[in-house]
């Protein structure tokens, strides 16, 4: 008798790849950005790609420019992204803050190396952790994603876009060097099925609405019917500067509720979790390789340990954590840091023991050094 076995589907793909796949099957019409390593396979995967589904891809004469090209793309109905690294995203700030405040959805991937200043091009990093939540003025909460392999830069690319048009808001991709540029083999059938919903518009009435604080409204469809106002500055709801303090309180108010009240609809973190273990080892991006490695390892060995992989940083999962922590006392973060997002957790982790497990020497976490802080 004969099997039929249909071996899997796999290819060798890289970060850059993957991410540029999510956002056209994301609906992404528009691209502009400016080379800068290792951002720069993004760019031109996008040049080479996006032209083929009718849309447009561009290399702006600086990184301003270039996101400045997507803002102004999204307000005349685009679906947007550009890509940067570190020194790319401090350019950006202005104008990172202008689609806060404007409410503009974007999808801005920053492919961290080490910093800082020009630091290491081609060197692993997660310096931005705080820098991308923290980098513009004001202090108005950003959605952050973190993929820690290839399908996740194609599945976590759809959701940014998702929620970018969900809550009218930029959304960052954070992701590496290492995650971006390395080639892995990945199976083909480990891409998700996407159905990213169309943008809800609406053709009159003001532009702006933040009764009740949470909500967000559809947007206007821009460039058509009746011109009205988009600016930068504190604005009434139609798009007007305004101190009037009731309607520069409501604007504020709504920039902080629509997000932080709709944490539930944010949050992802993938737990592994095991009965009995005391000790919880939470990773993000590129050390959550060596962090599965160290929960597996340790368990062969008889250790009861437990795992999380946050995808969400920001807003931080506080409900998703809060679960994880449940019986743990202590809790080790990898990070190719001093330990930025080791001080988030160090708030919400009560009286449990966070222990840092870091490196900044361009080199990648090992299983084995995870795997002493848990012993």
């Amino acid at each position: 008798m004969t099997t039929n076995i249909q071996a899997p589907r796999r290819e060798y793909v890289d970060g850059a790849t993957a991410i540029v796949r999510g956002a056209i099957d994301a609906g992404c019409t528009f691209f502009a950005g400016y080379p800068i390593t290792p951002a720069s396979g993004i760019l031109m995967a996008m040049m080479r790609e996006l032209p083929k589904v009718g849309g447009v891809a561009m290399q702006g004469e600086d990184e301003i420019a270039s996101i400045g090209m997507c803002l102004g793309a999204t307000m005349t109905g685009e679906r947007s992204m550009t890509a940067t690294s570190g020194p790319g995203i401090s350019l950006y700030s202005e104008n990172i803050g202008v689609a806060v405040m404007g409410e503009v959805p974007l999808v801005i991937v920053d492919v961290q190396r080490l910093g800082p200043a020009t630091g290491g091009a081609t060197t692993a990093a997660q310096g931005d952790v705080q820098f991308v939540r923290w980098g513009t003025a004001g202090g108005y909460p950003v959605i952050v994603l973190a993929p820690s392999s290839v399908p996740e830069s194609y599945s976590l690319t759809v959701k940014a876009f998702e929620l970018a048009e969900r809550f009218r808001c930029p959304v960052f991709v954070l992701t590496d060097k290492e995650i971006t540029m390395t080639l892995s083999a990945v199976d083909v059938d480990h891409y998700p099925t996407v159905d990213v919903p169309a943008r809800v518009e609406k053709d009159k009435g003001v532009p702006y609405s933040w009764e009740p604080a949470d909500a967000v409204e559809p947007m206007r469809h821009y460039g058509y019917g009746d011109a009205f106002r988009f600016t930068g500055s504190t604005h009434d709801e139609g798009g007007y500067i305004t101190k009037n303090p009731a309607k520069v309180g409501a604007l504020n108010e709504h920039l902080v509720a629509k997000i932080e009240d709709h944490r539930d609809e944010i949050e992802m973190v993938d737990t592994d979790l095991e009965a009995g273990a005391g000790t919880l080892i939470l990773s993000y991006g590129v050390t959550a390789g060596s962090a599965r490695a160290a929960v597996r390892r340790l368990r062969s060995g008889g250790v009861a340990v437990s795992g999380a992989v946050v995808q969400s940083l920001w807003p931080i999962p506080e409900t998703a954590l809060g679960s994880a922590f449940d019986g743990i006392g202590r809790i080790v973060v990898p990070e190719l840091n001093m330990g930025l997002y080791r001080r988030e957790i160090d708030r919400i982790a009560g009286d449990r023991e966070v222990v840092g497990v870091n490196r900044i020497d361009g080199r990648l976490i090992t299983v084995d050094e995870i795997m002493e802080a848990v012993r």
